[in-house]
């Protein structure tokens, strides 16, 4: 049975109990009461309170949620805590607040304090990678909210201290983890004791392109709505909904692993050219599409007002094409299901051409000038390419939401936990995930593929890349009793082979056999 928790407030906690595994509770309990303690001497007082959102990882639908089709991911263990104590007085108002902004990582991450005007907002330049603009990013998308219920809101100055334990570029969505638990601190100091999941990550998924990523939605969500023990479906049209979907209770249990390539792939030092160059490849084939077949394309939350599902709708809408003489479209009563297969057929005929399509050859396809569609969608967010893959990325897109119904289908199928093929089917729909990342949307690299090959040839029913992808992590569904099979081939054959001087500790933190995870808390 599924269960939507999108209305309910986020939950707020006096214990960290129910936050993390067992296994790793007490290394927890140290963590908070040093993030605690390092307040205190560096604030001369103990926090108001802290706000805690976690990473994600993805378990099927890679790449596919800027194009609104729906995903399955879950929240992990590691996350972003947020330290707060407001320092000016509520009803202090009409002066500058400033934010006092420290990391316990001091040697990696410096110190910043920034004035804020009484009706402005904190300054972010996105053409600098400073960790301090992720906690700007959830302040002004906090007191942009707060100010549409009222337009003379002054917010008030904090200081913060923060400490994260999701890995910067390794595909687990630490970003995603420091704008949602940034904009849950600025919404308790200002005075929100109650604050809804959904407005929580409505308000992220906007904040964090300020730093200038093309974010889907996927990572705010899992960040935030993830219940502990569950997968978490999220799904985009025709409006964000997410809900728990229970894993079946199976013999053996089913068991994910997440393995770090330690190859850092930041999307938004790398986005010019690879994850926001796929963001705009694939609104590219929306449009392009649609004007093959005739269809108008209608604005959505895609990221650059338009997306392949919306292609999808359009299609399927049962009105006739503007073409002369005009052509009927998709049948409205079609499964959907079969919308996305008619979908997949029509991209070759549409996308003919496999070696891409140059900015003239698209802006004439269009209809538009090179100025115009350079305007339009490489602006906002630039990019850096000769052709684009827009065939490709389109056949990505449609295959995946395909697997992500399979998938799903699979974990309620009210046999499933009995089905003697239920990982392996599971684990085959993970393995066509990787093929088609690695072969058709190319966000994989070999260190991931290397990883992924190794993890089978141990026992693993499924591999594959999670997150943006160009290195990062990977996940996979393993056997309970191969855990330490795979761990060991691993070390033997990718860490230690690639790497001979790692450290123990490094080794540590490189594998973690994940549980799903508790969704942001305060």
């Amino acid at each position: 049975m599924v269960q939507s928790t999108m209305d309910e407030p986020v939950p707020v906690t006096n214990s960290i109990d129910a936050l993390y595994p067992s296994t790793n509770l007490s290394s927890q309990k140290t963590r908070w009461q040093n993030l605690i303690k390092n307040f205190e001497d560096k604030y001369g007082g103990k926090p108001a309170f802290v706000a805690r959102s976690p990473g994600r990882v993805n378990l099927i639908g890679e790449h596919i949620d800027y194009s609104l089709y729906e995903v399955l991911p879950m929240a992990i263990a590691a996350d972003v805590l947020i330290a707060v104590s407001p320092s000016m007085d509520e009803n202090q108002k009409d002066v500058d607040a400033v934010l006092s902004m420290v990391n316990t990582n001091h040697g990696k991450h410096r110190p910043s304090e920034c004035a804020v005007p009484s009706l402005g907002e904190a300054y972010i330049d996105a053409t600098k990678h400073e960790w301090t603009n992720y906690f700007k990013a959830g302040f002004n998308g906090a007191i942009d909210l707060l100010r549409k219920e009222d337009a003379k809101f002054s917010p008030r100055s904090m200081n913060v201290l923060v400490d994260g334990d999701v890995p910067a570029g390794g595909g687990l969505s630490s970003s995603a983890a420091f704008v949602c638990a940034s904009a849950l601190a600025v919404l308790r100091t200002n005075g929100r004791e109650n604050v809804k999941k959904k407005e929580l990550v409505e308000l992220a998924i906007v904040s964090e392109r300020a730093v200038g990523v093309n974010s889907g939605g996927m990572d705010q969500s899992a960040s935030v709505f993830s219940v502990k023990g569950d997968a978490l479906s999220v799904s985009f049209s025709p409006e964000l909904h997410a809900e728990a979907i229970p894993f079946p209770k199976t013999e053996p249990p089913i068991t994910f692993m997440i393995a770090q390539s330690f190859v850092t792939s930041d999307k938004h030092v790398t986005g010019p050219r690879c994850y926001n160059l796929r963001v705009v490849e694939c609104t590219l084939a929306a449009e392009m599409m649609a004007k093959s077949l005739g269809v108008e394309l209608k604005r959505d939350s895609g990221p650059l007002g338009c997306s392949l599902r919306g292609l999808q709708h359009a299609f399927f809408d049962g009105g006739t094409s503007s073409k002369d003489p005009p052509v009927s479209l998709g049948d409205p009563q079609m499964p959907y299901k079969e919308q996305l297969e008619t979908m997949l057929s029509m991209v070759t005929e549409l996308l003919e051409n496999e070696g891409g399509y140059t900015r003239e050859e698209i802006a004439a396809s269009l209809s538009m000038t090179l100025p115009e569609l350079e305007e339009k969608y490489m602006t906002k967010f630039p990019v850096q390419a000769v052709r684009f893959m827009v065939g490709k990325r389109a056949r990505h897109v449609f295959s995946e939401a395909l697997r992500v119904i399979a998938f799903k289908d699979l974990l309620q199928d009210p046999n499933s936990a009995t089905d003697p093929n239920l990982l392996p089917r599971l684990g085959s729909l993970m393995n066509e995930t990787q093929d088609s990342c690695r072969e058709i949307y190319e966000c994989s690299c070999p260190e991931i593929d290397q990883l992924c090959s190794i993890a089978r040839e141990a026992g693993a029913y499924g591999s594959r890349l999670t997150g943006a992808g160009w290195g990062g992590c990977t996940v996979h569904l393993v056997p309970r009793h191969k855990v330490n099979d795979i761990q060991k081939a691993w070390i033997d054959k990718y860490y230690l082979a690639t790497k001979p001087e790692m450290s123990k500790e490094k080794l540590q933190e490189a594998v973690v056999v994940s549980e799903p995870g508790q969704g942001a808390v305060m």
